[in-house]
């Protein structure tokens, strides 16, 4: 036989407001250890219609005491579950006194939640076992998260073991995992294999998007070169000694460029295909510049309004997919840079002020 408990939720219900006598208790809650608790089945009915279900088929007659059974957990977890459900109907029950029963019994409470559809209870169990979220005990946590559908829950176990994966292999429930539920394993390495070609993805598109902007600075450089002179190069009407010594915005590219113009212009083997890696740079980037400037008749760069150059260009363009692809994306990053760069309206620039300080 088991011992009855009445526990003193029954009393704080009573004091939160109550006028009249307390009632008597109507149902025997049976635990799988063989603990017998007793409550009321109002209280029980109002916060799960599976326990309404359970009730009302348990019944015996009319004001007689019912018995129903609450396993898959301890009877202390079960005690703490029933306090809950009575905590739901005094509005005087602090959030402290709840998070104590929860941190003693997430586990087994969000089980029980689960079971018995109280989906207050099961949020408020996610949000305080992903506070106490170890490496070490992740993985139990992460099995009763999918057996529970806790969404949340099971987002905040993934978190750990991609930032954590190391330590989580040397879990004993890593052990357990691989030695009896394979296929949860399988699930868990083919989703870090996943976030590790989406971040090398990310890196390659992220380099690629670097270099498309780094030609076209070197694009805009090479106008600059031609138009205005830099440093130690420029056209020949332009006198650079009378021109401000200061470091242009891309004084870094321009140095580069510099120092690869005066190599093309003294390199004897610049004519010959392939010979020169050095020249090769200069002519893919004069070819480049040919075949994304938007105004070529006024551009002052060599080769820019060259008609033949430019038939050429456009006849081994026609069957290089790669250097296609290469201008398009490089024209594209031109226009972004644009855009970025564009000086906002007085009207816009007010308005957003003008939101900012509300």
């Amino acid at each position: 036989m088991g011992v009855k408990t009445e526990f003193n939720s029954y009393t704080l219900w009573y004091e939160a407001g109550k006028d009249y006598a307390l009632p008597p208790a109507d149902v025997v809650v049976r635990t799988s250890d063989g603990q017998t608790i007793l409550a009321h089945s109002s209280i029980l009915a109002s916060t799960s219609l599976v326990l309404e279900r359970k009730i009302d088929r348990a019944s015996r007659g009319w004001n007689s005491v019912c018995t129903i059974r609450i396993s898959g957990a301890p009877s202390d977890a079960v005690i703490a579950f029933l306090h809950l459900l009575y905590f739901t109907r005094i509005s005087t029950v602090k959030a402290m006194m709840i998070e104590d029963i929860l941190e003693k019994h997430g586990m087994q409470i969000l089980a029980l939640g689960h079971a018995y559809q109280i989906g207050w209870l099961k949020k408020q169990c996610e949000i305080i076992i992903a506070t106490e979220l170890t490496p070490d005990r992740v993985i139990d946590v992460l099995k009763i998260a999918k057996l529970c559908d806790a969404p949340r829950l099971y987002q905040q176990c993934v978190k750990i073991i991609v930032k954590e994966f190391e330590e989580v292999q040397r879990s004993d429930g890593w052990q357990f995992l691989r030695r009896y539920d394979p296929k949860l394993e399988l699930e868990i390495l083919e989703f870090l294999e996943d976030i590790d070609q989406r971040k090398r993805r990310w890196k390659q598109q992220r380099a690629a998007q670097d270099a498309y902007q780094h030609l076209n600075i070197a694009i805009d450089c090479l106008e600059h070169i031609f138009t205005e002179g830099c440093s130690e190069t420029g056209p020949r009407n332009v006198d650079l000694s009378r021109r401000n010594k200061g470091p242009c915005t891309w004084f870094g590219t321009c140095q580069g460029l510099q120092l690869l113009l005066h190599h093309f212009s003294m390199c004897e083997k610049r004519s010959a295909p392939g010979s020169c890696i050095h020249c090769k740079r200069m002519w893919q980037l004069l070819q480049l510049h040919a075949s994304i400037c938007d105004h070529p008749e006024s551009c002052k760069v060599p080769l820019c309004n060259d008609s033949r150059f430019k038939m050429k260009m456009q006849r081994e363009g026609k069957s290089d997919k790669t250097w296609r692809l290469l201008v398009k994306r490089v024209a594209r990053a031109r226009v972004m840079s644009a855009l970025a760069s564009r000086k906002m309206p007085e009207v816009v620039f007010r308005s957003w002020a003008k939101y900012r300080v509300k």
